[in-house]
């Protein structure tokens, strides 16, 4: 009986140990995109956006600080609205999309700061150039997908860079060193 008892003890053990584990979720391209702005000679303020992103989040519901994530996208996703400022900003004068070709990130470490939000330090290369950066970040909503029927999970995100800390200042200060960024991502569980 005892052999029985501390089997089941065992079983149970192991299958919350299981039930514990950190679940990766892949993201989802077609809803996932970083917005960023910056000032233009202080006359407007000029967006641009990137997507088709690649990444993992290896999320750990029990224990958040213990989730990562990585992020990789093509540079040449970039999208300005404008097709000669597109052009330019791919140049050797800002993101250097020829040498560099991918641009991503890589979780280091990340701060509980509430219910839902946290503070997400990484490493995001630019331009051949890596960084650590803090993402302000806030699950948005966490629970089945209605359509595809399985574990989904979203955040946004923010955070402000300097242009320059990434060999990118061209015209600054007259066009804002300073770029806020706006991240969106949703996730689907893997299989």
């Amino acid at each position: 009986m005892k052999s029985v008892l501390l089997a089941a003890g065992l079983a149970f053990g192991l299958a919350s140990a299981v039930a514990a584990a950190p679940a990766t979720y892949t993201l989802d391209p077609s809803h996932s995109q970083i917005v960023f702005d910056y000032t233009h000679l202080g006359f407007s303020t000029t967006t641009g956006m990137f997507s088709g992103f690649e990444g993992t989040i290896q999320f750990d519901a029990e224990d958040p600080a213990a989730s990562s994530v990585e992020v990789s996208f093509p540079t040449a996703s970039l999208f300005t609205g404008w097709d000669a400022r597109t052009q330019h900003f791919l140049t050797e004068d800002f993101f250097g999309a020829e040498a560099s070709p991918e641009i991503s990130f890589k979780s280091t470490g990340i701060e509980v700061t509430g219910e839902k939000t946290g503070k997400i330090t990484g490493d995001l290369t630019i331009n051949g150039v890596t960084k650590s950066v803090v993402l302000d970040a806030e699950m948005t909503q966490m629970g089945e997908h209605p359509m595809e029927k399985k574990p989904w999970v979203g955040f946004n995100a923010t955070t402000e860079i300097k242009r320059s800390d990434f060999d990118m200042g061209m015209f600054a200060p007259y066009v804002s060193d300073e770029v806020q960024i706006a991240i969106s991502i949703e996730a689907m569980k893997a299989e």
